[in-house]
C-alpha cells in the first residue's frame, strides 16, 4: 500500500512538471511573437520616414522662392542663367539712412546701451549708487537738461575698489548732454566724466553736449585751435590755484593739470581753454613769461595738426608736455641708431589697464614692422610709489639703422590717439641698460 501511494505521488509530480513546462513554452512563444510584431512596426515606421513621400511636408517659406516668370525652373537652372547674364541681377532697394531723434525713445534699448552710459571717475570714497543717481538726477533737472518728467538716470554701478562708477541714462541725448558735467564738484572732489571704452557713436546724433553748465569746468580739453598749453608751473601749485591764476582773464571752459599717477603731484604743465575764445591771445600775452617762484610761465596756443614742422624744419608754436623746446628740437635730429624713441603717444594712466596696454603694444609693433624687423620693444609702465624712468615714451629696437630711419621718417608728425608723434634716436647701450 505504501508503494502504491509513492508511485501515485510521483505521477502527480510528473504531471505538474509537464504542465509547467508547457506553460513556459507558451509564454516564450507569445513573447517571440510580440517582439517580432514590434520589430515589424518599427521597421515600417522607419521606412515611412525614409521614404520619398513629401506630400505632407510644409513648403519652404523663405528658401529658393522662384522669381516671377521663372516658376517652372529649378534654382540651379535659374542661377546658371543669371551667371551667364541671361537674367538681370537682383537690385536691392535703397535703404534710407538711420536717423535717430531722441527725446525718450531709447529707454532700455539694448542697441543704444553703450551710447546711454557714462564713466564717472574720481568718485568720493564710500559713495553709493543711490547717492550718485540722486546727485546727477538733481543736477540734470536744475540745469534744464532733463527732457521729460521723471529721472533721466535709470541705473548706476559703483566700483569702490577702483574709484569709478557707470551711470546709465534713459535716452542717448540726455546722456550726451550730461557730458557737460565733466569736472563738477561732488563731495569736494572733481568728477571725471568720459564715454565708456567700448562706446560706438550712433549715426545722426551729436556726440558733444550742446551747452556748457555754468560754474562747471571740464577736465577734458578738446583739441581745438583755442587749446592753450601752460608750462613751467611750480609743482607746489594745485589745480585750484592754477585755475584761479588763469581765470583772471575770464571763465574757463576746460582745464587739465597733468599729474604723476604714482604720486598725484603736478608734473608742471597743464592745458586749458577759455569759455570765450576771443580772449585766448590776450591771456597768452598777459601770462606768458610771468615769474612764478624760480620759473617763468610758458603760455601759448597748443599745436593742433598733423605736421608741427614748418617748411624749414623749424618748430612753430609746438610744445610737447614734459619736454623743453630744446628737447623737442633735438627730437627731430641727431645721429641715427637702431633704437627709436616715440613720444607724445601715451599717457601714464592709459598704461595701467592691462588690456589697453596690450592693445597699444600690439598696435605700435604692427605699425613699426611695416618699416623693418622689430627686435624688441619697451613701453615703461607706472608703478605706484616708484619712480619709473621713461614712462610716457615708447622704445622700438630695429634690426638695422636703415629700418629705424625708415620708421622715423614715416612716423614723425603722424597722429596716435589724437596726439602728434615726436621721434628721437637713442643710444642702444642706454636702451639695453634701461637708461630711459
Amino acid at each position: 500500500m505504501n508503494g502504491d501511494d509513492a508511485n501515485e505521488g510521483r505521477s502527480r509530480d510528473d504531471r505538474r512538471e509537464r504542465r509547467r513546462s508547457r506553460s513556459r513554452e507558451r509564454h516564450r512563444s507569445r513573447d517571440k511573437k510580440r517582439r517580432s510584431r514590434s520589430h515589424e512596426k518599427r521597421g515600417s515606421r522607419v521606412q515611412e520616414v525614409k521614404g520619398p513621400n513629401r506630400r505632407n511636408r510644409k513648403p519652404y517659406k523663405y528658401w529658393d522662392i522662384p522669381a516671377a516668370g521663372f516658376e517652372s525652373m529649378s534654382p540651379m537652372q535659374y542661377k546658371a542663367m543669371q551667371a551667364a547674364g541671361q537674367v538681370a541681377p537682383t537690385t536691392l532697394p535703397q535703404m534710407a539712412p538711420l536717423t535717430l531723434t531722441t527725446n525718450i525713445p531709447f529707454a532700455g534699448s539694448a542697441i543704444s546701451r553703450q551710447a546711454r552710459r557714462l564713466y564717472i571717475g574720481n568718485i568720493p570714497f564710500g559713495v553709493t549708487e543711490e547717492m550718485m543717481m540722486s546727485h546727477f538726477n538733481q543736477q540734470m533737472k536744475m540745469a534744464g537738461l532733463a527732457q521729460s518728467e521723471g529721472d533721466p538716470i535709470i541705473a548706476c554701478q559703483v566700483n569702490l575698489d577702483k574709484n569709478f562708477a557707470f551711470l546709465e541714462f534713459r535716452s542717448v541725448d540726455e546722456c550726451t548732454q550730461a557730458m557737460a558735467f565733466d569736472g563738477i564738484i561732488f563731495q569736494a572732489q572733481s568728477l571725471k566724466i568720459r564715454r565708456p571704452r567700448d562706446y560706438q557713436p550712433l549715426p545722426g546724433l551729436n556726440e558733444n553736449p550742446s551747452m556748457a553748465v555754468t560754474g562747471v569746468v571740464s577736465t577734458m580739453v578738446a583739441d581745438t585751435p583755442h587749446k592753450i598749453f601752460v608750462g613751467c608751473l611750480p609743482n607746489y601749485l594745485n589745480e585750484d590755484e592754477v585755475k584761479e591764476l588763469l581765470s583772471s582773464f575770464g571763465p574757463l571752459r576746460s582745464f587739465n593739470l597733468v599729474k604723476d599717477t604714482a604720486t598725484g603731484l603736478s608734473k608742471g604743465y597743464a592745458f586749458c581753454e577759455y569759455l570765450d575764445s576771443n580772449i585766448t591771445d590776450a591771456a597768452c600775452a598777459g601770462l606768458n613769461g610771468m615769474q612764478l617762484g624760480d620759473k617763468k610761465l610758458v603760455m601759448q596756443r597748443a599745436s593742433v595738426g598733423k605736421n608741427p614742422l614748418g617748411s624749414g624744419g623749424m618748430l612753430a608754436n609746438f610744445q610737447i608736455p614734459g619736454l623743453s623746446m630744446n628737447q623737442v628740437t633735438s627730437a627731430t635730429a641727431g645721429p641715427a641708431t637702431e633704437v627709436l624713441c616715440l613720444m607724445n603717444m601715451v599717457q601714464p594712466e592709459e598704461l595701467e589697464d592691462e588690456e589697453e596696454y596690450d592693445e597699444i603694444l600690439d598696435d605700435v609693433r604692427e605699425e613699426c614692422s611695416k618699416y623693418g624687423v622689430v627686435k624688441s620693444m619697451e613701453i615703461p609702465r607706472p608703478i605706484k610709489g616708484v619712480e619709473i624712468p621713461g614712462v610716457g615714451k615708447i622704445f622700438v629696437e630695429f634690426a638695422t639703422i636703415a629700418d629705424c630711419q625708415s620708421a622715423q621718417q614715416s612716423l614723425a608728425g603722424r597722429k596716435f590717439a589724437n596726439r602728434v608723434v615726436v621721434t628721437s634716436y637713442i643710444d642702444p647701450d642706454k636702451y639695453h641698460h634701461r637708461e630711459f
